[in-house]
């Protein structure tokens, strides 16, 4: 059976869970075993989950639970205000990347971040993104995991991302890759990308360039009451998720669909109610 987009439910075994969405409440040994035991098949760790632990131990125990990995949060902002920030900068990427792929996750996922403060050329901003991203990129693929650049909502532009829109970030990932040798392509999440009138070319030429490195999903409220911390449960805003879905899967994407929520709400409540919706809701919503 088939939804008005020709698209199957999807099953969970392809569903992911960002550890975000559980508030990071709980050692990352007990999520792991909570995601695998409602029957997800993949999940995507923080790097806070990981402090103060082996990162091969981690590993060993999201494979032992069966789980697959779906990418890996998220990078340190590259603008810096000096030359020696913004190498530091792209030193603690460059470890967070070879854990990326220690951990055996497909991407890194990157949220580069904008003008420091006190400053305000979001021109200058993007060049120390573009540079660090390619300071970055012949170990990415030498490791093999994708740099997967997050475009994010415009009302991010000022603080977390000069990057703002899909077309945006597979430019950067063009002039970066000219000759599409591959380790850098796009985080889809809806949540930034919803709004967007040229949506389906830029999914569509991700596509085509084998850009898409991954695919996130929550809702956008109607009122939205804060900026970072009130993404909804999928089913519970405006966002086409199965739209967006179909989109996707005709660019060619067959990886994981990640459940990705920041929300005071959610974090409130306990981590099985969380998942159990989650698992509700990407079955029957998306």
């Amino acid at each position: 059976m088939t939804d008005r987009h020709g698209l199957a439910p999807l099953s969970l075994d392809r569903c992911s869970i960002n550890t975000a969405t559980l508030g990071h409440r709980l050692p990352i040994e007990e999520v792991v075993d909570l995601v695998a035991g409602f029957g997800f098949g993949a999940i995507a760790p923080w790097r806070c989950d990981l402090d103060g632990r082996s990162v091969a131990a981690v590993a060993r125990r999201i494979r032992e639970a069966g789980l697959a990995l779906s990418g890996y949060c998220r990078s340190t902002y590259f603008p810096a205000a000096t030359r020696a920030q913004f190498k530091a900068n792209v030193a603690d990427n460059l470890r967070a990347l070879n854990d990326a792929a220690a951990l055996g996750a497909p991407c890194f996922v990157l949220v580069v971040g904008s003008f420091p403060a006190g400053e305000r050329d979001l021109d200058a901003a993007r060049v120390q993104v573009a540079e660090g991203l390619a300071l970055l990129l012949e170990q990415a693929r030498a490791c093999g995991v994708s740099l997967a650049l997050e475009p994010l909502h415009p009302m991010y532009a000022g603080d977390r991302s000069c990057v703002t829109s899909l077309a945006e970030a597979l430019a950067i990932c063009e002039a970066l890759d000219p000759e599409r040798r591959g380790g850098i392509g796009i985080a889809i999440d809806v949540y930034h990308v919803w709004w967007d009138a040229r949506l389906a070319e830029g999914i569509r030429k991700a596509g085509e360039a084998g850009r898409i490195s991954a695919f996130h999903l929550c809702d956008w409220l109607v009122p939205t009451r804060d900026l970072l911390l009130d993404r909804g449960m999928m089913g519970d805003g405006v966002i086409d998720i199965p739209k967006i879905r179909g989109l996707v899967e005709r660019a060619g994407y067959r990886g994981p669909v990640e459940t990705e929520i920041f929300s005071r709400d959610w974090w409130g409540r306990p981590e099985r109610e969380i998942l159990a919706t989650c698992a509700e809701r990407l079955t029957r919503c998306c």
